[in-house]
């Protein structure tokens, strides 16, 4: 990549993580200011490590982890890692791809601090972290069809929860919509939304 001093710092952040993690990365890109890294899922325990006790880099916080889904792909999620090092003032993101049947290791061995996230990406998306001490929902109940933040999962989910006044307990019940319920793609200027098109500004005055 050329003389360490002609770089900039996050190409040198680049340079050092690809030297560290070698073929554990899959691909590495610089965009908007970060450094990503997608690695192979089986090795994302022992990447965080690195990255965490390498003395250069010392990526010892620990920001989150989130999802994110794309149905169309084979495999439709990815795990995000953001991580910290306070001693560079630079941060780091990770990626691995998998399914809803493949569990990515958990990376609570190395930061604990990852068990509620790893929690809230199993409870939303439906992803499985093997090694994980303690996965199961977070904020949905127990007994919660299906994976919120999916997008196939319908807008106006599966069940409505209200409090009942005669049984005096919470009562959930299958959703009635008084009329059909609409999906706004906005892309047509006739409905969805009250933005002013160009020229009614007029009508106003």
């Amino acid at each position: 990549m050329g003389d360490v001093t002609s770089l900039t710092p996050l190409q040198a952040l680049e340079q050092r993580a690809r030297a560290l993690l070698g073929d554990r990365i899959e691909e590495s890109a610089i965009a908007h200011g970060e450094l990503t890294l997608t690695v192979h899922r089986e090795t994302i325990v022992d990447s965080v490590r690195m990255l965490h006790d390498d003395p250069e880099l010392r990526f010892v916080s620990f920001i989150d982890v989130c999802g994110v889904d794309y149905p169309e792909r084979e495999e439709r999620f990815e795990v995000v890692y953001h991580l910290l090092s306070p001693y560079k003032n630079q941060r780091i993101r990770l990626k691995v791809h998998t399914d809803d049947e493949v569990p990515v290791p958990s990376i609570t061995p190395v930061f604990p601090g990852a068990d509620w996230f790893e929690r809230e990406a199993y409870d939303f998306y439906g992803i499985l972290f093997s090694g994980h001490p303690d996965l199961r929902r977070i904020l949905t109940d127990y007994g919660f069809d299906g994976h919120p933040l999916r997008k196939d999962f319908p807008t106006t989910g599966y069940v409505e929860v209200r409090y009942d006044e005669e049984r005096k307990r919470v009562v959930y019940e299958p959703v009635k919509l008084a009329q059909e319920f609409r999906q706004f793609d906005y892309l047509s200027p006739w409905e969805g939304t009250d933005y002013v098109l160009p020229g009614d500004e007029k009508k106003s005055q």
